[in-house]
């Protein structure tokens, strides 16, 4: 185990040498304590790093665990790696290439985060570890699996390359000829390559191999987009954005980037190629490599058909995953399933219970009556006649289960396949063990073809209806269950969110499609906060286009109004935002809905605000705060009070505003809300500046910064908002230009991965700060710092800004 504490010289500048020795020496108490209570040797301390030793690898997990939650409530985050593996033992210690991997994975990670390399996961299990994917790291030559203790969502790993590529569980048979020859396509200038085949040929399997080998040779990294569960052409560039790090803006994002996107499964979204072929022809040095069932039939595009397995190696895929050795029958019956992958697989999940010949038995009727199907490609016959084979083999109950399960797009929890499926333990590991159904970390999940059998399947049953309607309930109360923390722990709620978007996305489609658009609009409504944070362009879409298709006064209506003007004010239209929070205000008030009317005077005053009308602004938060403590919601009426005091400021009565603030930071304080304590704390910050007091203000906006990082990560809007607010009182200060350009740089670039626009208050806030910066540095020093603030990610920006000295 390696241990680390991150930003310490930040840390040390924050605390002064006094609080911070005390600081570190308690840190040095928990992890001595925490190595002694489970076998840990203390190898080596240099600074305030740890090099341990544990005679077992779960000893050394739950160190890890120990320490790190004994550490939450103080100043200091701790990095930890974990490596397991023999070095060799000299006179001064341990040395060898387990001692560097081990120090390089924990240099690889942030505060608070826990490092597992994969040899110690083999040794653990993988239960509460998140795997990280495949990651090169400085000085190793080959790349590692790393695996992270607990799923919070974090910034990506400090390691050389940067993918998501998937990591398949099952190894990798044949195919060494056909990933030379994608990969030599690539490498040549293929700039939109397509992989074409029928469901099952190996498509997606043949390009995650392919681009894992090509990513030494792609700076900006080699990035996979899942695109089965789309049906939606107009999302296919906004989940591109989201995998990347951009939404709005993606071509400007990617620029120049020397970037491979595998865009996968992307036939139900064909009509999204004019558009990649355009931002190809944008982005000189992206490339695309995708999987289809047909040609996206677009300039530039060039073709690589992937064929069925050569003999051999079909041969040598079957006996691998039925664990058999080869022979005539298994040759015969590898022909019979025209060699194509999926169906070999499906085939040899059968060999535990029957031979290779009594499989190709059972399989020939079946087989020989598909043949002669004209309107297919005869491959997809062959392939669909093994599901129906591996259907009819199932116990009743085990294809009632088959079915239903089509339901969830995007996998699914047990608890949900309980809930909404009635799926019982023993009959979904029966599936799993027929290769019908997969299992990854706690999600279930089916491929993409076989899942479009199981739906056609749910379609026959007569109950496709009823398990819809049960799948949509299941997600409207996730959302509505997520809706009031998405904002308070956007960590734990937002991670949740964004791992079950298919089947809200699912369940979205079936109530606008079914006639329950009031559903519809009452969930789209509830999503809002969590489109905000990252999905803004759908969510303004899905909005709009729901609420132009039901006009009737409901409560649906009027939340989904609501979420339609935070959608459109985030995006810089705060004339849409101003239209749709009106009708939200008046349809709330018609319906003597007080919190929903309170909810609306506060997005109907910020898009006003937003247009410069303060006096009417500051009558609309009055009454909010006014409704809300009517209605007992003592946190919304602190938001409210914050920009009622933000408006007496815009009205020029200073001692009124700061009064305000003052008071909400008192009660935000009491109620431990965070968030409004770092807005108050931000407001504060500008109105010590105004006095002269710059120490103060730089003071109060570090501490701003320390709670989003604690709350987002360094990844969120607000923080975004705040290293702008931050750079414009260091740029009035004096004494930190650059910092404030890199500051202001960085905030940039997360707005636009966000795909947030720019308000008028922010817009002024920029240009001040610009106007004081253009006068400290020349335009060689601007430039280069603005360049530099580009590549900061939060919570690198975050340190720059709490190192920062006026």
């Amino acid at each position: 185990m390696f241990t680390d504490v991150e930003g310490s010289t930040n840390l040390l500048h924050a605390l002064g040498a006094v609080d911070y020795a005390q600081a570190l020496a308690e840190h040095r108490r928990i992890l001595r304590e925490s190595f002694a209570a489970h076998g840990g040797v203390e190898v080596d301390t240099q600074g305030d790093a740890f090099f341990v030793a544990f005679p077992t690898a779960i000893g050394a997990l739950d160190a890890a665990a120990q320490a790190r939650e004994d550490l939450a409530s103080g100043p200091i985050r701790v990095r930890i790696g974990i490596h397991s593996g023999t070095p060799h033992l000299t006179d001064e210690g341990y040395v060898g290439e387990v001692v560097h991997q081990g120090a390089r994975i924990a240099a690889a990670g942030h505060g608070g985060q826990v490092l597992i390399s994969a040899s110690t996961a083999a040794l653990v299990g993988t239960d509460g570890l998140h795997d990280l994917g495949e990651h090169r790291l400085k000085d190793l030559a080959e790349p590692i699996r790393i695996f992270q203790l607990g799923a919070e969502r974090l910034p990506p790993l400090k390691t050389i390359s940067n993918t998501n590529l998937p990591r398949p569980v099952s190894s990798f048979v044949g195919r060494d000829r056909e990933v030379e020859e994608v990969v030599s396509l690539l490498e040549d200038g293929a700039r939109l390559l397509t992989l074409t085949g029928p469901g099952g040929s190996g498509k997606s399997r043949l390009a995650i191999e392919a681009a894992a080998t090509l990513v030494p040779k792609f700076k900006a990294g080699v990035f996979w987009v899942g695109l089965a569960p789309l049906r939606d052409p107009a999302l296919v560039l906004e989940t591109i954005g989201q995998t990347i790090g951009a939404t709005d803006g993606l071509a400007d994002h990617i620029g120049e980037r020397e970037l491979l996107l595998l865009l996968d499964n992307l036939e139900q979204v064909v009509e999204a190629a004019p558009e990649l072929a355009l931002l190809v022809e944008t982005c000189p040095n992206l490339q695309l490599l995708v999987t289809s069932r047909e040609l996206l039939r677009v300039r530039g595009e060039v073709e690589h058909v992937v064929l069925p397995l050569a003999d051999p190696d079909a041969v040598e895929l079957f006996c691998a995953r039925a664990r058999t050795e080869p022979g005539e029958a298994v040759r015969q019956l590898c022909r019979a399933l025209d060699n194509l992958p999926l169906a070999l697989e499906l085939a040899a999940a059968r060999a535990s219970v029957l031979s290779p010949g009594q499989i190709l038995e059972r399989l020939s009727g079946r087989l020989d009556l598909l043949k002669g199907g004209r309107d297919a490609d005869p491959r997809q016959q062959t392939l669909r006649a093994t599901i129906a084979w591996s259907y009819d083999l199932l116990a009743i109950e085990e294809r009632r289960l088959f079915a239903r399960l089509a339901v969830f797009a995007g996998g699914c929890t047990l608890g949900a396949a309980e809930a909404v499926a009635d799926a019982d333990l023993d009959t979904l590991q029966s599936l799993v063990d027929k290769s019908l159904f997969r299992h990854t970390g706690e999600r279930f999940w089916m491929l993409e073809t076989i899942r479009e059998y199981a739906a056609e399947r749910l379609e026959e049953s007569g109950e496709a209806d009823e398990l819809r309607e049960r799948h949509a309930a299941r997600f409207l109360a996730l959302a509505e269950e997520a809706e009031p923390h998405v904002h308070k722990n956007p960590e734990e709620w937002l991670e949740r969110l964004e791992r079950e978007h298919d089947n809200l996305r699912a369940a979205l489609d079936w109530l606008e499609t079914s006639g329950e658009s009031q559903r519809a609009l009452r969930l789209a409504g509830t999503l809002a906060g969590f489109w905000e944070m990252g999905h803004l362009t759908e969510g303004r879409h899905r909005l709009e286009k729901l609420l132009s298709g039901d006009g009737r006064p409901t409560a649906g209506r009027a939340k989904a109004l609501a979420g339609a003007a935070l959608m459109a004010r985030q995006s810089g239209d705060a004339a849409t935002a101003r239209l749709r929070a009106g009708e939200a205000l008046a349809l709330h008030r018609e319906l003597g809905d007080a919190w929903g009317a309170a909810d609306s005077s506060v997005m109907l005053g910020l898009a006003v605000a937003d247009e410069g009308d303060f006096s009417r602004a500051r009558q609309l938060f009055d009454d909010s705060a006014e409704l809300f403590r009517g209605a007992g919601d003592e946190e919304n009426a602190l938001f409210a009070t914050r920009l009622l005091g933000w408006m007496y400021e815009e009205l020029g009565d200073r001692e009124r505003a700061r009064a305000v603030h003052e008071d909400n930071l008192r009660r935000a304080r009491a109620l431990t809300n965070k968030q409004i304590e770092a807005q108050t704390l931000g407001a504060l910050a500008s109105m010590a500046l105004e006095r002269g007091q710059a120490l103060d203000a730089v003071s109060m906006m570090k501490d701003v910064l320390r709670i989003d990082r604690d709350r987002e990560r360094g990844v969120g809007l607000q923080t975004a908002f705040d290293l702008s607010r931050f750079a414009r009182i260091l740029a009035l200060a004096g004494g930190a230009g650059a910092e404030a350009v890199r500051l202001l740089s960085s905030a940039e670039t997360m707005r636009d991965e966000i795909g947030a626009g720019t308000s008028p208050w922010l817009a002024k806030v920029i240009e001040e700060a610009l106007a004081v910066l253009h006068t400290q540095l020349d335009d060689a020093a601007f430039a280069e710092a603005w360049e530099q603030g580009r590549t900061l990610i939060g919570d690198e920006a975050i340190a720059l800004a709490l190192d920062s000295v006026v």
